[in-house]
């Protein structure tokens, strides 16, 4: 008995920090790369779940809906980017406690626009292969986390190949340290954070469609979610995309050890307890020195 619960708790452990590594991999570009404490991103999330609700009870599963819906947020992450600029960056510095107040007041007002539009009752969606599990021995893993699941390796491997072989890729990843080095090679700096953010609210449509077919989700979800997507961003390091996956893996796996084997209700402070661990005894993360 204790071997089947210790098997089962660490590969769903393993699943659901797949999971969490999608709803993070957005703030990791924004907060990781750019430096920008991008705290509506979970609202983001939100909003991408919302938009696959639409689009399933039209009879779209919700990842290919997310899929579709990438290119209208990537314009409005650009969007959001755009303003973001003008009422800080080009007026000469960024005021950390005003950012933070815009981000958040950006969040509420998502949350109000959706608890208008759809009320503040829970939204779920139909799928076939909710309901049903693969059973592999000792392992029994439900599709409704199987295959949302598998969405976060395919984002991050595309992602770090972007970041990592093109030369926007660079840019991006070089704009929070090097930007006058971009000015003097003739690349606006606005431009790539703008694409970036794009390029953020674009993988949280896809993240929004996993979220919400793993549990129901209300205008309120991203709140409950902040704390894990900065533990996964600052346990793999500022900027380390690939870190991001073993980072969520690991905070996937503790939460589902405590739920397990201590208390379901301890679970939601294992990802906090992580962040603290972290800035206190190794800041840089686990692949900091890597970037």
């Amino acid at each position: 008995m204790f071997a089947e619960i210790l098997v089962n708790a660490v590969a769903t452990g393993l699943l659901i920090g797949s999971i969490y590594a999608a709803l993070a991999l957005g703030l990791a570009v924004t907060f990781g790369i750019l430096h920008i404490p991008n705290i509506a991103h979970p609202a983001f999330v939100v909003l991408g779940a919302y938009v696959a609700v639409a689009a399933n009870a039209r009879g779209w599963d919700p990842i290919v809906a997310a899929m579709a819906a990438a290119v209208p947020f990537y314009g409005v992450g650009a969007l959001f980017y755009e303003f973001y600029a003008r009422v800080f960056e080009r007026r000469g510095g960024v005021d950390t406690m005003q950012a933070l107040t815009l981000f958040f007041g950006v969040s509420l007002v998502v949350e109000t626009v959706l608890v208008l539009q759809f009320g503040a009752n829970q939204q779920t969606v139909d799928v076939d292969y909710v309901g049903r599990s693969l059973r592999l021995g000792l392992l029994v893993m439900p599709y409704r986390l199987l295959v949302p699941a598998a969405v976060a390796p395919v984002l991050i491997a595309g992602l770090w190949a972007y970041l990592r072989y093109t030369a926007t890729g660079t840019a991006i990843r070089a704009v929070a340290t090097e930007q006058r080095a971009l000015q003097v090679s003739g690349i606006d700096p606005t431009r790539i954070k703008r694409h970036a953010f794009g390029i953020a609210a674009a993988t949280a449509a896809l993240a929004g469609a996993v979220l919400v077919i793993i549990a129901p989700v209300d205008p309120f979800a991203g709140r409950l979610q902040i704390g894990r997507a900065f533990a996964v961003v600052i346990l793999a390091g500022m900027g380390a995309v690939p870190g991001t996956l073993a980072a969520a893996f690991i905070i996937g796996v503790a939460e589902q050890l405590v739920t397990a084997f201590l208390s379901p209700s301890w679970a939601p402070g294992v990802a906090f307890a992580i962040l603290l661990a972290t800035l206190a005894f190794r800041p840089q993360g686990l692949f900091g020195a890597a970037r």
